[in-house]
């Protein structure tokens, strides 16, 4: 994607697939307030009216937009990424026997982590995939029972990006609930720039940072 008015057209053709604003966030690798946004300025009178105001959606929420596709359309990229983030995570020992992938990027980059790590793989849906408007604390994540459950054991998370760190805190929370315990997180990308989220390291392979003045 190059510009605003790609990811408009993408969230909009999203829109009309019936995917949730938050599953769009999760598609195009923004904030849910920035998805809600590109949903809403889909009509081709509002682009005009962005076009005409200065172009490529002025005035927009304040966000990074990560294209990693180039990496995750090809498998063996993918492999090379993955022990690359296997590799972050490596200072941790041999204990940990679990890799909890967030989907839905988050899921196929755990797979190839887990096999690098040689762990069980366990992958979480977070509440964001089912919200639209409102509080998202209102909705819940899930674990899927199709692989690895938690049992009380150590693990790490993975995912593709960190936008604002709110995914990454629910499934912390969620893992530990059902009594595991999160040794570390690794993402591609991240872009807030933490170190740590609820006491537990998050490592990343980029760290993209906004610079300049917010208008």
């Amino acid at each position: 994607m190059k510009n605003v008015d790609d990811l408009i057209e993408s969230a909009a053709e999203l829109a009309e697939r019936g995917l949730s604003k938050g599953e769009i966030a999760d598609e195009l690798n923004v904030s849910r307030e920035t998805a809600s946004w590109l949903v809403e300025r889909s009509g081709t009178a509002a682009q005009e009216n962005d076009r005409s105001a200065g172009g490529n959606g002025a005035g927009g929420p304040q966000d990074i937009h990560v294209d990693w596709s180039a990496i995750g359309r090809d498998s063996k990229r993918m492999g090379a990424i993955a022990e690359a983030m296997a590799d972050l995570l490596a200072k941790h020992g041999e204990n940990v026997d679990l890799t909890i992938g967030i989907e839905k990027a988050g899921g196929p980059i755990a797979t190839l982590v887990a096999r690098e790590l040689e762990t069980d793989l366990g992958t979480y849906t977070p509440a964001k995939h089912q919200w639209e408007e409102g509080d998202i604390e209102d909705l819940g994540g899930t674990f899927s029972r199709n692989f690895a459950g938690i049992r009380n054991r150590e693990c790490y998370i993975v995912d593709d990006t960190v936008t604002s760190g709110t995914t990454m805190r629910e499934t912390i929370e969620a893992v530990r609930a059902r009594g595991g315990e999160p040794l570390a997180c690794v993402v591609l990308a991240d872009k807030q720039g933490v170190e740590e989220l609820e006491g537990v390291p998050v490592y990343s392979l980029l760290q993209v940072i906004s610079v300049g003045n917010e208008e």
